[in-house]
């Protein structure tokens, strides 16, 4: 893609929360037994009748190959219901958590997060003990900072962080993602496709990203993500960074009370190598990252469009950044751009092999593509035809125009592409959930100030549409 001057814009509080760390030498029997490990459970939310519990869990021993832990609740009374990142099955109550394939290997200090919403019925006492593997770890009860906000009287649609989901929402329905081969995965291992809608440059368009907008996308659109598109030129991040990412955190937090995922794009675009932010990157990343850990509906888009820069260029940009983020969030899905603004490569005159040959050195990623529908037709499709095979693949920003973001509605090139990426499981986010003067915006101009979240463009009819129809989680 070339120079896009379109985009140019693009739960209740928490409860105090308990841990409880123990470390045991564990007989070296097998190839799956370590010998010594950490567990930290956290209770992240509590409301009347219910929880969430976080786990941890720290290998301290040799590197195990599959894993089971297991926990039995003071409290009859509570169950396991909705869980993230491992099998779960309960007998009374004895708990077991069996690892998934791919969080099943944990290296020496390597750690791994899992997760539940459960029920309780008079009490929310912590398990005194855990079993890795069918071998004790031990250790005392402490209590970690109390949060500063106090429990509500019942679950809510707040946009404070951990927010359980909500009824049958996306979010509900798939919990924490993963990579799984070449797909994007649920909780149950299932390949998904999520399909929503992009923002403009939030530095403009705020007006567009309300309460109410975000609740019509998600209720009326039927959409399952929101990509949160955070310029850092071009009047964005640089010129305020704690002022941006707050209003990235408000995004994130307002997307999860709908049930929906959210992308956070680090929205570089000129220049176009993304080592000119690296510190940038590295920082805001550090910052989301923390915050955001507990939650299971964020994504992280490190690179919006890399151009004019070599793949080995990107890749080094990934290899830096992607730790930062996995320093605080282990478990959450990274996208990383591609070469010739995330066209795999094509609009310089290459393609897929590169990446395939020389990979990033990170597990749980995927690679952006993105097209514009007039602009770009069969010799695209073919490239992600073939590579969507090879490679785990995200569209987070396609448009039903021209690369500009402007010209015709191209709706026999658009159903095509949309017909292929359902085809092979890819998720999109459309660009954009906007009224920008252009002909790629899916509101019409003057909708956001006027609050008509119903005012569509062809474009916006369109994928409306497309987005509507029925999920296959």
């Amino acid at each position: 893609m070339k120079v896009l001057h379109r985009r140019g814009l693009l739960a209740v509080g928490a409860a105090a929360a308990l841990a409880v760390t123990g470390i045991v030498v564990l007989p070296a029997v097998n190839a799956s037994a370590a010998s010594g490990c950490r567990v930290a459970y956290t209770v992240a939310n509590q409301w009347p009748g219910g929880f969430t519990g976080n786990i941890t869990i720290t290998n301290l021993g040799d590197p195990v190959n599959g894993w089971t832990l297991g926990w039995t609740f003071p409290d009859a009374g509570q169950k396991v219901g909705q869980g993230w990142s491992a099998t779960f099955s309960q007998s009374g109550a004895a708990v077991t958590a069996r690892s998934l394939d791919y969080n099943g290997n944990l290296g020496t200090g390597a750690s791994t997060g899992i997760g539940f919403n459960g029920t309780w019925t008079s009490s929310n006492p912590i398990p005194a003990s855990f079993t890795l593997n069918g071998v004790t770890c031990t250790g005392g009860v402490t209590n970690s900072p109390t949060p500063s906000r106090t429990p509500s009287s019942s679950p809510s649609t707040s946009t404070s962080p951990s927010t359980p989901p909500q009824g049958g929402t996306p979010l509900a329905a798939n919990g924490q993602l993963h990579v799984c081969g070449v797909n994007l995965c649920n909780q149950n291992n299932k390949a998904i496709q999520l399909r929503g809608m992009s923002t403009h440059g939030i530095q403009w368009f705020a007006s567009c990203v309300t309460n109410a907008s975000v609740a019509a996308l998600a209720d009326d659109w039927k959409a399952d993500l929101l990509r949160i598109a955070m310029y850092v030129q071009e009047q964005g991040y640089e010129t305020n960074p704690a002022g941006f990412t707050n209003q990235v955190n408000q995004y994130v937090d307002l997307a999860e009370s709908k049930g929906m995922y959210a992308i956070i794009d680090f929205h570089t675009l000129t220049p176009g190598d993304p080592n000119y932010n690296l510190d940038r990157a590295k920082t805001f990343f550090a910052s989301v990252a923390q915050r955001n850990a507990n939650k299971k509906n964020v994504i992280y888009e490190i690179a919006n469009e890399p151009n004019n820069v070599s793949w080995q260029g990107i890749k080094s940009y990934a290899e830096q950044v992607i730790p930062v983020i996995r320093a605080a969030d282990p478990d959450a899905v990274v996208i990383v751009g591609t070469r010739g603004w995330s066209s795999l490569g094509v609009s310089d005159g290459s393609d897929e092999n590169e990446i395939v040959a020389n990979p990033v050195n990170a597990s749980n990623i995927m690679y952006t593509f993105h097209f514009y529908a007039a602009s770009h037709t069969d010799s695209y499709r073919n490239v992600v035809s073939r590579a969507s095979g090879r490679l785990p693949l995200f569209v987070t920003e396609f448009g039903t125009v021209t690369y500009t973001g402007g010209g015709a509605v191209d709706l026999g090139s658009s159903a095509a592409w949309l017909d292929l990426l359902d085809s092979k499981k890819i998720s999109y986010a459309n660009w954009t959930y906007s009224d920008a003067n252009e002909s790629s915006a899916a509101l019409r101009p003057g909708s956001c100030a006027a609050g008509n979240w119903t005012n569509l463009s062809e474009s916006g009819a369109f994928l409306r549409g497309r987005i509507r129809t029925a999920d296959n989680f």
